[in-house]
């Protein structure tokens, strides 16, 4: 090519520039007008959506062109120009490329299911009330379904489609489907629903009276407290070296090099799925024990196999089992099938029923231990010691649910569930395992207060407080995240409805158009404040076990290198029915913070970073 056309081509991709920076300028400026349920002065805002589509046509084959050039012999040309060119060209496809995952991922292909409703009817009442109605319904959730699976298969591309893999598509696809068919919440209106919740829990925390917690004597607490903290090192010893390097980036990596890639032929019989040795050199440095201790090591993961290792903890003579925690994409489908199983147990009074991705889990090293016969070699070892399991997060529920399988064969045997799944056990069990298993919570940890009740119970909130509140959203993002970085005192934000009767907000047709697609038992009274309980949807699930929960004393927001103190407290399974939105809710998750708590609790140690950093904290009072 010439000069005068690589000139055309660079003129001609700047005009496609101007008009998409123009088109997106307007969109946003449009997005910005009104609130969040008055989409009237942005009606305009589908022709601009669809005027910036259409700018993706000339835009790719500009694109394409540029491809074509660039493969093309290109020399004579000014090298400067070629280089810009080739930038261009890369940098149009990168948009390209995100722009149609976006769409994959993000856009929804049947818009609104429902019809629009008369003037003075409740929204979808003749719709539902119709057998026509129901059976769009049912066939606009059989397709929601289906694009589901279709997206998880896509994102799961490199996992294998057996069907295991397929059965849990398929029922993950049902409960995402489920949870998001009834409401027409763009991502951007649940971020700032996010951020008003935020500051509403903030005010309500100012003012409200101390929790009750469970009542135990404090030599109990103390005790708990130095178990658990030599329990948790084994729980993210777990996670291998992945973990190890993110807790020392100094020096795990030049320790974890001497050991890695060396010829260990004799370790090839109890370390499986670790080719290169390094998860197993990285849990000899983090727990301390030498190979002789160690009964078994798996790093076999699979969707319902999750990695664990057994060793024999002479220090506290304890034959340990560690379950590691969510670490792989397996990982996240066996977290995210969180229908019930039914898990029944002699004696117990009551429905018994557990997570099924967790159970399956727990079934699984179940088999390990006992067909496999590890437990019976580590007992024949160490006759006098008694069994300890141990896990964080999806390893703690797992752990959890593995001691109520093999309770009835040790019966002294002890569980330490660091951080767990909230939507983990029925009543029944939670109350069964109080004997023996250790819930550990750190603040306002996000996963123990995860269930599918507490999701719809979060749902419910967004809904009523984007519903009521009568500022622009970009208004509400900004202060939110204002409010996140800086603090301040909590936003009032006053509301379009602070004059309509209470009872008139059970039928939400807010606006212009209702955020509600159609009738859901979850906003049967929007106006209330209750515990999901009234309107669950789903069985009730609860943390295992008694529930020690870890909190920082002071103010909630401090300077980075400000002291911490924590304090530790006995609570109840029942103050975890709530998700507490705050900036610590995953950082309070991470095992190394979980792990520096419980230290800083039972050890001398002062210091004074921030928890998130990888160091010690100081000595602080139960």
């Amino acid at each position: 090519m010439g000069g005068g056309v690589l000139h055309s081509y660079l003129v001609g991709l700047l005009i496609i520039l101007g008009f998409i920076v123009f088109s997106l300028g307007a969109i946003v400026y449009v997005s910005a007008q009104g609130t969040i349920t008055n989409p009237g002065p942005r009606r305009s805002l589908t022709a601009l959506v669809y005027l910036r589509a259409l700018l993706y046509l000339p835009e790719l084959g500009w694109a394409c062109l540029g491809a074509v050039w660039v493969s093309d012999d290109s020399q004579g040309c000014d090298p400067a120009t070629v280089g810009a060119v080739i930038a261009a060209v890369v940098f149009s496809w990168i948009i390209l490329l995100f722009t149609a995952l976006g769409v994959v991922f993000v856009f929804d292909p049947m818009g609104s299911p429902h019809a629009r409703p008369a003037s003075m009817e409740p929204l979808g009442v003749r719709d539902l009330e119709s057998s026509e109605g129901s059976q769009f319904l049912s066939t606009a959730h059989s397709v929601a379904v289906k694009v589901w699976e279709s997206r998880l298969r896509l994102l799961c591309c490199c996992l294998p489609h057996d069907d295991s893999h397929r059965a849990a598509f398929s029922n993950i696809a049902q409960l995402v489907s489920g949870f998001f068919s009834d409401t027409d919440l763009v991502p951007s209106d649940i971020a700032a629903g996010l951020a008003l919740l935020h500051q509403e829990q903030d005010k309500k925390e100012q003012s409200r009276d101390p929790d009750i917690i469970a009542t135990h004597s404090p030599q109990d607490l103390e005790s708990e407290l130095e178990k658990a903290a030599h329990c948790m090192q084994f729980a993210a010893a777990a996670y291998g070296w992945p973990m190890y390097i993110y807790s020392n980036p100094l020096t795990g990596p030049c320790r974890l090099s001497k050991d890695c890639c060396k010829s260990r032929e004799s370790e090839y019989d109890i370390v499986g799925g670790d080719h290169l040795g390094c998860h197993f050199s990285s849990i000899l440095h983090s727990t301390g024990l030498h190979y002789r201790d160690f009964i078994h090591v798996s790093f076999h993961n699979q969707i319902y196999e999750i990695p664990f290792f057994v060793a024999l903890d002479h220090k506290r003579e304890a034959v340990l089992v560690a379950v590691r925690g969510t670490l792989s994409l397996r990982d996240v489908l066996t977290d995210l099938s969180a229908e019930c199983e039914n898990l029944p147990l002699e004696g117990v009074i009551g429905a018994c029923y557990a997570h099924k991705g967790i159970c399956q889990a727990a079934g699984y090293i179940y088999k390990k231990l006992v067909n496999d016969g590890i437990l019976n070699q580590a007992f024949s070892i160490a006759p006098e010691y008694k069994l300890v399991i141990t896990g964080h997060s999806l390893g703690g529920g797992t752990a959890a649910l593995l001691a109520v399988m093999l309770k009835n064969s040790f019966p002294t045997l002890k569980c330490y569930a660091f951080s767990p799944p909230g939507g983990l056990v029925s009543k029944a069990l939670a109350d069964y395992t109080k004997d023996f298993v250790i819930s550990v919570v750190l603040g306002k940890d996000l996963v123990p207060r995860l269930s599918l009740p507490n999701m719809e119970d979060l749902k419910r909130r967004i809904l009523k407080i984007v519903s009521n509140c009568n500022k622009p959203k970009y208004r509400i993002l900004l202060q939110g995240c204002w409010y996140e970085l800086f603090g301040g005192e909590p936003d009032d934000f006053p509301t379009e409805m602070d004059n309509r009767r209470e009872e008139e907000l059970s039928q939400p047709l807010l606006g212009e158009e209702s955020l509600i697609i159609r009738h859901s038992s979850s906003y049967q009274s929007l106006a209330s404040d209750d515990s999901p309980a009234h309107t669950a949807t789903h069985l009730p699930l609860f943390l295992p076990g008694r529930v020690l929960h870890i909190t920082e004393e002071g103010p909630s927001r401090r300077s980075c290198f400000s002291r911490v103190r924590y304090r530790a407290d006995w609570s109840s399974e029942m103050s975890f029915r709530s998700v507490l939105i705050s900036p610590r809710m995953l950082t309070d998750h991470m095992p190394d913070v979980v792990l520096r708590a419980l230290l800083s609790l039972t050890t001398e140690r002062p210091f004074s970073l921030c928890p998130s950093m990888a160091a010690h904290n100081q000595h602080n009072p139960i």
